[in-house]
């Protein structure tokens, strides 16, 4: 259920985006072109628009308080106040080094078999 509600969600948003970019702003940004005429005129392609704005906008609410009440329904755990009183869970222990911390050499590995001991002297 919350699946499908999350995909209505989503394609309400791209749709909410699409229709807000045709419309017509005051400097005229991605309006629907200039010109006049034809059976549709710009101030109906306008409020036509603007009513996909306002269902798709409400449409949008609607959903995000629905995937709000799911999530809540589904959260199994109550608030952190009420975890407060808990007490935490147990860890396990770290393996006993023996009080020996590793120092700058132990942490080298170590050096190949065939490899030389000393870089080869430099011929003149």
């Amino acid at each position: 259920m919350e699946n499908v509600v999350l995909i209505i969600h989503l394609i309400l948003a791209l749709l909410l985006i699409g229709v807000v970019l045709l419309q017509r702003s005051e400097g005229g940004g991605l309006g629907m072109g200039g010109g006049g005429g034809g059976v549709v005129s710009s101030r109906g392609v306008a409020t036509a628009l603007a009513k996909l704005t306002w269902i798709f906008a409400i449409a949008f609410i609607a959903t995000s308080i629905t995937l709000t009440v799911l999530a809540s329904r589904a959260a199994d755990q109550g608030s952190v106040a009420d975890q407060i009183g808990t007490t935490a869970p147990a860890t396990p222990e770290a393996p006993a080094t023996g009080g020996n911390l590793p120092t700058g050499t132990d942490l080298l590995p170590p050096p190949a078999a065939d490899a030389p001991a000393a870089p080869p002297a430099a011929e003149n």
